[in-house]
């Protein structure tokens, strides 16, 4: 007897889930939440607004040192006591920042939900920032700043913000600082830029999980919406980074006897607020470096052999963002791998076509139901949404967007996102092919030490 192989149905309608409550509380933060039957572990995402323009110069790093220092001791428990509380009550408590907002994200079992936005009240409202843990995570990021001098991938990564944007812009430094302006900081810096830029107006605060029958606003009124903060935080960037004037060039990062070069080639890109719709852009990085099938892996990996695996996406930023294209190739093949990586990614060249169209819209579209089906995932989205001044229907927007694009769209948003010549970043031998690399014609070379 033979078997019929069942039929494919084309996938059904599908929403990101609609929030269960959307309300903001009388010391101004905003309070979003799902209810997710199933989901005993809740996630908890809280968003600032916190722009890394508002640390002060000599001391950039502050904002995330501060993260840091969130659960290393309050008014109420020392280090060790706060810790203990997290680990007794299985809490997974995190903290850090980005170019716009402080992130703080909390895991616990629902039966210790109340316990968890306690302690993060006393986190945000009362963290004292000892002078001994100061000193350690102060010492642990220079320790860090110099593994990431070691690490290609890194030092590419900030030779690349450095080359794009103009050298007046924050974005063109590293968002934990450097090793000078880490090292001057000092508790009294970290207390100040707390009570200044921590606080609840403007900040929103994300709940997801099994919330049926919990009474969270009772949860709330003794955490959360007892916090208070006597600054004025600063209102989030409305301008893009500029660009520095000679972005449109390359940086050789010359580390003698490398087998690896690491090559990060990019331009600036739009967020997600951008004219036409963000649809597009997620699309296009798939197809041309967001799986090993994609248009770069296809010849640099599996036709030439030159790389494990090499990525290109956009990065939206609160304000603007980054369409990149980055990985490691045989140092032998540096010369020709940057040729043809700007011949695939040249506007001219690229056409995408109807069979690709289709393969990156079931793909970014037809994961988002798998994408978000989890608590914590669903929260990441929501505050993410949040943090960036999105309505809460935009990931349903989007999605439905994505499903009606077409090769014309995809071309002609493609010719406006890439540029007629890129910033170029490699890491690696440099004295083995910088004349080369000269010949491509690609931009000035310039070579600079690891």
């Amino acid at each position: 007897m033979s078997l019929q192989r069942p039929a494919v149905a084309p996938p059904g309608p599908w929403a990101f889930p609609a929030a269960s409550s959307d309300r903001t509380l009388p010391n101004g933060l905003r309070v979003v939440t799902y209810d997710i039957p199933g989901q005993y572990v809740i996630t908890v995402s809280l968003v600032v607004p916190l722009p890394l323009t508002a640390e002060p110069r000599e001391v950039e790093g502050v904002a995330a040192l501060m993260s840091q220092l969130l659960d290393e001791g309050t008014t109420r428990h020392s280090a060790e006591e706060y810790a203990a509380l997290l680990e007794r009550y299985g809490i997974a408590f995190s903290a850090g920042v980005n170019d716009a907002s402080l992130l703080v994200d909390v895991d616990v079992p629902l039966r210790n939900l109340g316990t968890a936005l306690d302690l993060l009240a006393e986190a945000l409202g009362e963290a004292v920032f000892p002078e001994d843990e100061v000193r350690r995570l102060r010492t642990a990021r220079l320790a860090e700043i110099e593994q990431e001098r070691a690490s290609a991938p890194h030092r590419a990564a900030r030779q690349f913000i450095a080359t794009l944007w103009d050298p007046q812009e924050r974005a063109s430094r590293p968002t934990a600082g450097a090793a000078a302006t880490v090292a001057a900081i000092t508790r009294d810096h970290l207390v100040e830029f707390h009570t200044t830029e921590v606080g609840p107006r403007g900040a929103s605060l994300v709940v997801a999980g099994a919330l049926g029958g919990v009474d969270l606003e009772a949860l709330l009124d003794r955490s959360l919406a007892r916090w208070e903060s006597a600054g004025a935080p600063t209102s989030p960037d409305s301008l893009a980074p500029r660009l520095a004037p000679d972005a449109a060039r390359v940086v050789l990062v010359d580390r003698p006897g490398s087998v690896q070069s690491e090559v990060t080639l990019g331009w600036s890109g739009p967020d997600r607020h951008v004219a036409g719709g963000w649809a597009p852009y997620p699309v296009i990085g798939f197809l041309l470096g967001g799986a090993p099938n994609a248009r770069i892996d296809a010849v640099l990996r599996e036709e030439k052999g030159y790389t494990y695996g090499i990525r290109s996406g956009v990065r939206a930023r609160r304000v603007g963002g980054l369409f990149l294209t980055s990985g490691s190739v045989r140092a032998d093949a540096t010369v020709e791998s940057l040729r043809i990586l700007t011949e695939l990614l040249d506007p001219a060249a690229v056409a995408f076509t109807e069979d690709e169209v289709r393969s990156g819209i079931d793909f970014i579209a037809g994961t988002a139901p798998g994408r978000f089906a989890t608590a914590d995932a669903i929260a990441d989205e929501a505050s993410g949404l949040l943090m960036d001044g999105l309505d809460l229907d935009f990931t349903t927007r989007t999605r439905e967007d994505t499903l009606a694009l077409t090769p014309d769209r995809l071309n002609a948003v493609y010719a406006t996102l890439a540029p007629s010549r890129w910033c170029v970043v490699v890491v690696g031998d440099a004295t083995a092919y910088a004349d080369q690399v000269s010949a491509l014609g690609i931009g000035d070379v310039e070579v600079v030490p690891a």
